[in-house]
């Protein structure tokens, strides 16, 4: 019987073929999120905002009423979960390229990835912080269904949203809200005037708070030896965020033995999160995957 091969580059494409579409029934099924509210019996503080939230362009939103997570849950879960933090000065939330944007690609890494819409403080600093809190507790109620370990729950941020997560890593009130680890993307972290984003801290301890109000809520004043481990990264030509924001959060987590990474790129500017138009957008996403495979360490030590 004459037996007739096929060519292997017939074989080769079918294979290619098979991968493919085992790659984009991967990424279907971790594309389906969902999105719970974080008081769906109504939040214990009030920051007397009503009526509708504002979608405003570029994927930003504003007037935040009824504060959720949405989750993205890989087909794969590795067992880390990240809670994002969108910027927008305390004032609005840049929702796409600082929230659901980098989901699939987190997802890929096995990571469930965690898109926080909070409410702005509007006159009450305590409110977002207090969101925060609450998103951490889901995730770790939600562990096991989610396939996440509740010790290895992180909080990343960017811009004001940096300030959220790094108020939650150093402010945490309790164990079950302290983060394993925080990712900061060009955060604020100091209020104090001439170092802070004037905006963000206007809208989040007003135009003439008290010198205690002030200092509480510049972080690397309040950073200590159970601080979280941190990965920073920022531009060295932001003008809206002055790079000592985070240049000093790295030191004082230093100067405490607390781990952490910085980088520092030479352009860039303010608020790239996950735009192609970012030059070290290549850069940033490698390194920062690096060390969520390679670099983070857990421990016990939550407290």
């Amino acid at each position: 019987m004459l037996k007739i091969e096929k060519p292997k580059s017939t074989i080769m494409i079918r294979k290619i073929l098979i991968v493919a579409a085992l790659m984009i029934s991967t990424v279907l099924s971790a594309q389906k999120p969902t999105e719970i509210l974080l008081w769906p019996n109504g939040a214990p503080n009030t920051n007397g905002l009503k009526g509708e939230q504002e979608d405003l362009n570029g994927g930003r939103v504003a007037n935040v009423v009824n504060p959720s997570i949405t989750v993205y849950r890989p087909a794969k879960p590795n067992g880390i979960a990240i809670i994002m933090c969108p910027g927008g000065g305390y004032a609005r939330l840049a929702m796409s390229h600082e929230g659901h944007d980098m989901a699939a690609w987190i997802n890929t890494m096995g990571i469930t990835y965690v898109v926080l819409k909070y409410r702005m403080p509007n006159g009450h600093n305590e409110v977002p912080l207090s969101d925060a809190e609450q998103a951490i507790r889901l995730v770790r109620q939600h562990a096991a269904e989610w396939g996440v370990n509740p010790a290895r729950v992180g909080i990343m941020g960017a811009s004001a949203g940096g300030h959220l997560a790094a108020s939650l890593a150093t402010l945490y009130t309790s164990k079950e809200t302290r983060p394993d680890f925080e990712i900061l993307f060009y955060p604020v972290i100091s209020m104090v005037q001439g170092i802070t984003h004037a905006g963000s801290r206007e809208n989040l301890i007003g135009s003439n708070p008290s010198k205690e109000m002030e200092q509480h809520y510049s972080l690397e004043r309040q950073v200590n030896a159970n601080t979280p481990q941190a990965f920073i990264m920022l531009s060295s030509d932001d003008t809206a965020v002055p790079p000592v924001n985070g240049i000093s959060y790295f030191q004082a987590l230093l100067d405490k033995k607390v781990r952490a990474t910085l980088h520092v790129y030479p352009t860039g500017g303010h608020g790239w999160g996950f735009k192609d138009s970012f030059t070290y957008k290549r850069q940033w996403t490698e390194e920062l995957e690096k060390w969520l495979r390679e670099g983070l360490v857990f421990t016990d030590q939550n407290k």
